[in-house]
C-alpha cells in the first residue's frame, strides 16, 4: 500500500504495457496520438522512467513521419539544373494563342478575342462609342418604340458612332482598309464592354440583350449575299431536312408555315427546340421528338438564339476570370467606369454647349424660364430657394454650375443669388456665399481652376452617383432620390397630369431606370413640338437622342418652344 496526497493508503496498480504499434503498417501520426492518449489516462499510476520511454517514443514516430514527409515532397520537385527555362525573347515573339481575324464578314458572332494591340485612348474612346449605341437601344425598348421606330433613331447614331460597312460598299471588298478599321473598332469594343459588363448577373442580362437588339439590326440590314457567305461561316449545328423525310411529314411542314403552298419552294433544318421559342410561341415550327423543323425564311431567329446563348455562357466564363485576373491599374478605372455608366452614358459638356441663341438670360428671367425649360432637378432646387431663401452648398453647387451652363454671366449669377438669400445682409452673403459663386466660375481660385475656367456643369450621371441628400439638402436627381408619391405630386405641380405618363415614371423610377423617366416627363411635355420638328426634318434623329445632362434638357426643350413660335411670329 501507497500512501496518497491525502494520506490515504491507496493500491499499487499493476502497469499494463502499452501496445506499441508497428511503424511499417499504421499512420505514425495518428498512432503517436493514440499512445499519447493512453499515456494520459494511465499517468497517475506509471513510473516517471516508463512515461518518459513513451514519451521519447512519440517524438521518435513524429520525427520520423515529418521526415518521410519531406523526402515524399521532394520526390516531386525538379532540380533546378534540369528546369526547363524559355528564352524571354522566344515569350516575346511567340505566335498568339488566338489567331488574328481577317474581318472577311461584315457581321461578326464575338468568339475569337482581339490579340493585337491598340493605344489607351482608342480602348476608352472605342468602348464609350460602342456604349452609348448600346445606352440608345436601351432607351428605345425603355420607351416602347416600334422596330421601325428603333431603326429610324438608331441608324444615323450608328453611322456615327459605329459604323459598319458592307463588303459591297467597296470596289476592292473585304480588304479595303476602311472596312478593316470599322470591323477592327467593332471587335475590339465589343471584347472591351464585355469585360466591363460580366461582373454581375444584372450587367451582363442588360449587355446580352443590348448586344442581341443590335446584332438583330445589323442583320437584317446586311446584303443576303452577305449574310448567306456569314452563316456558312458559323458551322452551325443545323441539320437539313432530307426530301424523304419531308415528304414523309409535308401536310404537317405545310400547316406549320403560314403562306406556304409548293414544298419545293421552301428548305427546312432541324434543330432542338429549346433554340426557337419565339417561333414555337408564334406556332411557325412543326415539333416532333424534341426537334424543331424551322423553314429558311425564319433563319433570324435560330440565328439570334445562337448568338445570344454563345453570348450569355462567354459572359459566365468572364465573370468566373474575372477575379483571377491581374488587371492593368490604368484598365481597371476606365472598366469600373463604363460599367457604371451603361444607365445613362456619361456625357462629355463642352463650354458653351448649352448656350442658346436670342436675348441674353438675366437674373430676372430665371423665374419664367425654370417654369418652361428647366429639368425636373433644376426646379426642384429653384422651388426651394423661392421658398425657403436658402439652399445648402451642394444645392447651391449643383445649381450654380447649372445657370453658368445655360450662359447666365459670373455677374447676373452673384445678383441671383443675392435676391434669393433674402434674409442675409449684404456683408453676410459677401463672405459666405459670393466667393463660392466667383470660384465656381473660375474668377478666384488656383491657376488650374482659373485656366479651366471654373467647374463644368454637373451630367445626369453625375448628380445620380453623387451622395444622398441628407436632412435640409435639395441636390440630387428627384427621380431618385424622392420617395414615388412625393415625385408624383411633384410633377402633378408642375403641370404633368397624363395618367399614363405618370404611370411610367412610377415603373420606370421602380427599374431604377431614372434618366427613361426623365426623358418620358420630357417627351411628354413636348409632344406638339417634337411631332413638328419630326414631320417637316428640321431636326434628325441625332437632336433627338436621349438626354444625359441637364443643360441639354434645357438647350432642347428652349430650341422646341422657339421652333414653335417661329411661324406665329411671322
Amino acid at each position: 500500500m501507497v500512501e496518497n496526497a491525502s494520506g490515504k493508503a491507496s493500491p499499487v496498480l499493476k502497469h499494463t504495457p502499452a501496445v506499441v504499434p508497428d511503424p511499417g503498417v499504421h499512420d505514425y501520426v495518428s498512432d503517436a496520438k493514440w499512445i499519447l492518449f493512453h499515456v494520459i489516462l494511465r499517468v497517475g499510476r506509471v513510473r516517471v522512467d516508463q512515461f518518459r520511454a513513451e514519451i521519447s517514443y512519440i517524438r521518435f514516430l513524429t520525427t520520423e513521419h515529418n521526415t518521410y514527409a519531406m523526402i515524399r515532397q521532394d520526390a516531386h520537385r525538379i532540380d533546378p539544373k534540369r528546369r526547363a527555362v524559355i528564352d524571354p525573347k522566344k515569350r516575346q515573339f511567340a505566335t498568339p494563342t488566338y489567331k488574328q481575324q481577317d474581318y472577311a464578314h461584315r457581321l461578326n458572332i464575338y468568339e475569337i478575342p482581339p490579340t493585337a494591340e491598340i493605344t489607351l485612348e482608342q480602348f476608352e474612346q472605342w468602348a464609350i462609342d460602342r456604349l452609348k449605341i448600346l445606352a440608345e437601344i436601351e432607351a428605345c425598348s425603355y420607351r416602347n418604340k416600334s422596330p421601325a421606330e428603333t431603326a429610324t433613331y438608331i441608324t444615323p447614331l450608328l453611322q456615327k458612332f459605329l459604323p459598319l460597312s458592307s463588303n459591297t460598299s467597296s470596289p476592292s471588298g473585304a480588304a479595303d482598309p476602311r472596312l478593316k478599321n470599322e470591323r477592327q473598332k467593332d471587335h475590339y469594343s465589343h471584347f472591351i464592354l464585355r469585360l466591363a459588363f460580366s461582373a454581375t448577373e444584372d450587367l451582363r442580362r442588360r449587355f446580352a440583350r443590348a448586344e442581341t437588339m443590335l446584332f438583330r439590326f445589323r442583320f437584317q440590314q446586311d446584303d443576303s449575299r452577305e449574310k448567306r457567305a456569314f452563316i456558312d461561316s458559323l458551322n452551325l449545328d443545323w441539320e437539313p431536312v432530307g426530301d424523304f423525310e419531308k415528304t414523309e411529314i409535308a401536310e404537317n411542314l405545310l400547316s406549320s408555315t403560314p403562306g406556304l403552298r409548293r414544298l419545293d419552294d421552301e428548305t427546312w433544318y432541324k434543330v432542338d427546340w429549346e433554340k426557337v421559342p419565339e417561333l414555337i410561341e408564334r406556332r411557325l415550327v412543326f415539333l416532333k421528338k424534341g426537334k424543331a423543323y424551322v423553314p429558311g425564311r425564319e433563319q433570324l431567329s435560330m440565328i439570334m438564339a445562337e448568338f445570344t446563348a454563345r453570348l450569355e455562357r462567354a459572359l459566365e466564363l468572364t465573370s468566373r476570370a474575372l477575379p483571377r485576373l491581374d488587371e492593368d491599374d490604368r484598365l481597371t478605372p476606365i472598366l469600373n467606369h463604363l460599367s457604371k455608366n451603361f444607365g445613362s452614358a456619361e456625357s462629355v459638356y463642352s463650354e458653351g454647349e448649352g448656350y442658346v441663341d436670342g436675348s441674353p438670360i438675366t437674373a430676372s428671367s430665371i423665374d419664367q424660364l425654370a417654369q418652361q425649360h428647366f429639368p425636373l432637378c433644376m426646379k426642384s432646387l429653384h422651388v426651394n430657394l423661392r421658398k425657403n431663401n436658402h439652399l445648402k452648398h451642394f444645392g447651391r453647387l449643383q445649381y450654380t454650375l447649372f445657370l453658368k451652363g445655360i450662359g447666365l454671366s459670373l455677374e447676373e449669377c452673384i445678383l441671383f443669388w443675392r435676391q434669393g438669400f433674402k434674409g442675409k445682409t449684404d456683408d453676410e452673403f459677401n463672405s459666405q456665399y459670393k466667393y463660392n459663386v466667383r470660384h465656381a466660375y473660375g474668377e478666384v481660385g488656383g491657376d488650374v481652376n482659373r485656366r479651366g475656367k471654373g467647374y463644368t456643369p454637373y451630367s445626369c450621371q453625375k448628380i445620380l452617383g453623387d451622395s444622398n441628400p441628407g436632412i435640409g439638402q435639395t441636390h440630387g436627381c428627384p427621380y431618385r432620390h424622392y420617395s414615388v408619391d412625393n415625385l408624383v405630386g411633384f410633377l402633378q405641380a408642375t403641370g404633368v397630369s397624363d395618367k399614363e405618363v405618370l404611370r411610367g415614371v412610377r415603373e420606370d423610377v421602380g427599374k431604377m431606370r431614372y434618366h427613361i423617366a426623365c426623358n418620358r416627363v420630357f417627351d411628354a411635355t413636348h409632344k406638339n413640338e417634337i411631332k413638328k420638328v419630326k414631320e417637316d426634318g428640321s431636326w434628325s434623329q441625332t437632336d433627338l437622342d436621349t438626354i444625359v445632362h441637364p443643360n441639354t434638357y434645357f438647350k432642347r426643350s428652349f430650341l422646341l418652344k422657339q421652333m414653335a413660335k417661329a411661324p406665329k411670329d411671322a
